[in-house]
């Protein structure tokens, strides 16, 4: 993997005026017990914040930077990945934290398997109600990605080869408002290898919040549709088709969009009738239950759309 026994680790960190919540998760990015050089590179999306950190720990830098690239997750990713020294990267969103032995854990797996593709951790979801523990499968394959989004993988416990992400094109800044990026860069990375997670809670995912896009159902069907279409795999994998045609119908309904919410559910249903994203959509577009309602039910369980 690398000539050294403990390679540099860039972390990228993407924030638009989230001050308060950004000094959380970087001071969590500075404080890891990982021996090598970390980096951490703020990236401040259409915002201006003074980061100013007194007394880094030996071996630990901080920059701030603007987004260079496309308005949004995506661009703002890439300028930090342009810019970053290390010879690993890490994503971190605004909002989450690491616990101590993130990095050093990663590197070390990442060592032991240098075919994989990217290395995540175990996460705990934080919501308003509980704490929930998701501890993704060790690996993961581009088949497996395909059928489900695998909830565990997170894009805050993300850690892989800066020259492997620039080779697969880095992050998709065409994606409309970068909705699904962290799966579709899993989708194409895995093809060079298998995601691999190390089995314990070191990432910690906060959801007492209301996610950026939660009520932003334009983006949601339009970042989906743009995935399906991208990527031809779906064509082989009903199932996994289905997940996504479903989640697409359920955004249409929720915008109130109801004839194009059916016809989403009714395809959803041809490829797999099991597949419950469908009788959400029907309900919400048939006016029995609000969107809002269960969102609400399944975030508070550490599920998502």
């Amino acid at each position: 993997m690398t000539a050294g026994p403990h390679p540099s680790v860039s972390a990228v960190v993407c924030t638009r005026d989230r001050p308060e919540l950004l000094r959380r998760a970087v001071s969590s990015i500075l404080n890891q017990d990982y021996p090598g050089e970390l980096e951490c590179v703020v990236v401040l999306d259409r915002c201006e914040d003074d980061l100013a950190m007194p007394d880094l720990p030996a071996g630990r830098s901080l920059r701030v930077l603007a987004n260079t690239r496309s308005p949004g997750l995506a661009g703002g990713r890439n300028t930090g990945v342009d810019a970053a020294a290390g010879e690993l990267i890490a994503f971190c969103d605004d909002d989450d934290e690491w616990l101590p032995g993130k990095i050093t854990a990663q590197v070390e797996l990442l060592r032991r398997r240098p075919e994989a593709s990217l290395v995540a951790t175990g996460i705990l979801i934080v919501t308003e109600r509980e704490r929930v523990p998701r501890v993704p499968p060790e690996e993961v394959t581009l088949a497996d990605l395909l059928r489900s989004r695998v909830v565990g993988l997170a894009p805050s416990a993300f850690l892989l080869r800066r020259a492997d992400l620039l080779a697969a094109g880095g992050v998709d800044e065409e994606l409309p408002t970068s909705y699904g990026e962290d799966y579709e860069l899993l989708l194409r990375m895995s093809h060079g290898g298998p995601v691999l997670s190390v089995p314990a809670l070191l990432t910690i995912i906060h959801w007492d919040r209301l996610s950026y896009f939660t009520t932003r159902w334009d983006g949601i069907t339009e970042g989906l549709g743009y995935i399906l279409a991208k990527h031809p795999e779906y064509g082989s994998d009903r199932v996994g088709r289905a997940r996504m045609r479903g989640q697409i119908a359920f955004a249409h309904a929720a915008a109130g969009r109801r004839g194009r919410a059916v016809q989403w559910a009714a395809k959803t249903l041809r490829d797999d009738p099991r597949q419950l994203r469908a009788y959400g959509a029907i309900a919400v577009a048939s006016g029995v239950v609000r969107a809002e309602s269960l969102l609400e039910r399944v975030n508070a369980r550490g599920h998502g759309l």
